[in-house]
This record gives structure tokens, C-alpha cells and sequence, in this order.
């Protein structure tokens, strides 16, 4: 099989061209051809195939085989797949996801995409649609205990689960020890991805995530799209933000009018492959 392997901010996938043709089994592949030590390497493994409803559709299976609705990191890389191998030739690409039909705005030069704005959609708030088992309509600041320990969480869906937890530590924090458990805890019924974050100030603020299936990730496109959302929601910062990730940074920008959460970040191609299947 050949692929691509590209990048948004270092959350690496490798992504497969199945416009023409059906992969078997990928959720196999994915854990054979993610693995760090026997396989190529990435976070998961996304499949670019064709839409009735849209120019292009995404399949992404994380590294452990799990599929996730959806990647905004992944969907700028297939924005400049599509665009840099010729199938697309327009600047406005709509992809069909899980999550529903996104639309990338590309930023080219030289004739190649470097960036990609990514209308998101509007965050989801409401308990039971992200889904998380709680009284409330909402779980906004609530408490999660893990160990003894108690995490205030505020959870947002942007087409998958996310749990954004505020701290003042997050260089230091042990992520690999809360992030699993968090994950998995019995409150989250399709697990969770998980963000922790500090605010820097009212339009910059922090983030490490643990992705649901991945683990530990130097970026994650959908969470900062949900901590910034849960930011708003509790006050602590505005609409118009940067988000920095050990990867690098992304612009978040939730508009006030139609509600919707627009991520812009770079998309990189690291390299062209053939493997085995």
C-alpha cells in the first residue's frame, strides 16, 4: 500500500489514498502501521476516500485501532493532500467526517497548501451529547476524582468527547499517570479525550492532551477547539485565542454570531512510502 505521511504540529498520521479503491480490515493496519518500533510511526491512520455528500470523506482510526468521529489536525493535512496531488483544485474543500460535513479554507503558496482554516462547527455543552453521564445539563466545572485526587473538568464535544481540565501546572503535570484514568473513567461512556490547560491570559493560553486511543500527542486540533470553548463558557478567556501545544500553535476563533469555532494551523507532508499489508 502506498501513503503519505503528514502532520499538524507533529500529531503525525499516515494517510492512504482510497479514492479508487477498499482497504480491509484498517483498524488493523492502523496498530500495525502506527507502531513506533515495527511499523511507520504515527498516531493513527486516516483514510481519504470518496463523499456523496461532500468533495472528499475522512475515515480516522487512532494508533490503538479504535476509530475517533473526528481529527482537526488530520482534516489540514487532507485539505493539502487533496489540494497538493492535484484531486482538488479549488481553495474551499468540504470533507465528509464522522462529525458531519467540515469545510477547509486553504492558505496556499508556491502552489502548495501551508495552512488551512477549518470551520469546526458549533461546540456541543449539553451532558448526554457528549456523551457524559451526569444530573446536570451540563458538566461545566464539575469534580472527577481519579485516585483520590479531584479534577474540576468542563466537557465539550466537537464531534468527539472532550474533558478540558484548568490547571496552573501543566509543564510539570504527569499526564501519562491522569490522562489514561481520566480517559477511561466510568462517567465517559465512549471514553474521552483529555486536555489540560492554563491560562496565560484573556487570548493565549496552554495545553497538554491525552488522546483518546493515542495517548500523550504534541497537538490535538478538536481539544484546543474544546478548551477554548470551555474557557469561554467559565470565563477565563475570550474568543479570539492561541493556543499553544508542545507542537506549536494553533488560532481558535469562536463567533459570537453563528456560534461556530473556526482552527487555523499549519499542514506538513513529511514524506511519500509503500508498505506491506
Amino acid at each position: 500500500m502506498k501513503f503519505t505521511k503528514m502532520h499538524g504540529l507533529g500529531n503525525d498520521y499516515i494517510f492512504a489514498h482510497m479514492m479508487n479503491e477498499v482497504l480491509q480490515n484498517p483498524a488493523n493496519l492502523a496498530k500495525k502501521i502506527s507502531d513506533r518500533h515495527f511499523g511507520v510511526g504515527s498516531d493513527g491512520l486516516v483514510l481519504i476516500m470518496p463523499s456523496k455528500t461532500a468533495d472528499a470523506k475522512m475515515r480516522i482510526f487512532n494508533a490503538d485501532g479504535s476509530e475517533a468521529e473526528m481529527c482537526g489536525n488530520a482534516v489540514r493535512c487532507v485539505g493539502k493532500y487533496l489540494f497538493d496531488n492535484g484531486i482538488i483544485k479549488e481553495e474551499r474543500i468540504t470533507l465528509e467526517t464522522l462529525a458531519g460535513i467540515k469545510i477547509l479554507e486553504l492558505r496556499t503558496a508556491d502552489g502548495k497548501v501551508s495552512a488551512v482554516r477549518v470551520d469546526m462547527g458549533q461546540p456541543v455543552l449539553e451532558a448526554a451529547r457528549i456523551p457524559v453521564i451526569s444530573s446536570k445539563e451540563r458538566f461545566i466545572d464539575e469534580p472527577i476524582e481519579i485516585d483520590g485526587s479531584v479534577f474540576r473538568a468542563t466537557c465539550v464535544s466537537m464531534g468527539n468527547p472532550h474533558a478540558v481540565i484548568f490547571t496552573d501546572d501543566v509543564s510539570e503535570l504527569p499526564v501519562h499517570l491522569y490522562g489514561p484514568r481520566l480517559e477511561n473513567h466510568s462517567i465517559f461512556p465512549n471514553r474521552t479525550n483529555v486536555e489540560f490547560v492554563r491560562i496565560v491570559s484573556r487570548d493565549r493560553i496552554k495545553m497538554r492532551v491525552w488522546e483518546r486511543g493515542a495517548g500523550e500527542t504534541l497537538a490535538c486540533g478538536t481539544g484546543a477547539c474544546a478548551s477554548v470553548a470551555a474557557a469561554v463558557v467559565n470565563g477565563l478567556c475570550g474568543r479570539r485565542v492561541t493556543v499553544m501545544l508542545p507542537g506549536g500553535e494553533l488560532l481558535i476563533e469562536w463567533d459570537e454570531t453563528n456560534g461556530h469555532i473556526y482552527k487555523t494551523g499549519p499542514a506538513v507532508k513529511v514524506f511519500d512510502g509503500e508498505i506491506e499489508i
